[in-house]
């Protein structure tokens, strides 16, 4: 005795439709900015960085600082840059460090973003320093920057390291 062919076509076609969807559907994740410092805060805002994105390993909130970047520091980092702390970031990696007061009002934001081919003496690190009020303090190939973070692994460190 033979199954009719519509029950089992028809299931198959429905699974293969699916697959097909999901496929095509990619990530919710818009396309990594270029390097400039409103195409980078722009993209920041748009993935929620805030809210999506990984503290730096056992930090928390406001964590005590140091100058030059701030008495109370967070740190959060999307996945590529989480996902190789200690070691060599990939391309992509983007660090954001928030900068408060003593008294804990935000005072600047610092970016670090790596972007394959932009700064091959540097480790390929962009940079920006946005201020609170959203004036562009800094940005580009920032040699304070360069020079402070270049004993890190790969111009990285932060808390426990």
């Amino acid at each position: 005795m033979s199954m009719p062919w519509k029950f089992f076509w028809l299931p198959a076609l429905g699974i293969l439709s699916v697959v097909l969807v999901l496929a095509a559907c990619g990530s919710d994740e818009p396309e990594l900015p270029d390097t400039t410092a409103a195409s980078l805060m722009a993209y920041l805002d748009e993935v929620d960085y805030q809210a999506n994105w990984s503290l730096w390993p056992d930090s928390t909130e406001k964590y005590p600082g140091e100058d030059p970047h701030g008495a109370l520091l967070t740190i959060r980092m999307n996945t590529a840059a989480f996902d190789a702390v200690g070691g060599t970031m990939p391309n992509g990696a983007i660090i954001v460090k928030e900068n408060y007061s003593p008294a804990g009002d935000l005072g600047a934001t610092t970016v670090m973003y790596k972007k394959a081919g932009y700064n091959p003496d540097h480790n390929d690190w962009f940079w920006v320093k946005e201020l609170a009020d959203g004036t562009i303090e800094k940005e580009g190939m920032v040699m304070g920057c360069q020079d402070c973070h270049a004993d890190g692994t790969d111009y990285v460190w932060g808390p426990q390291q």
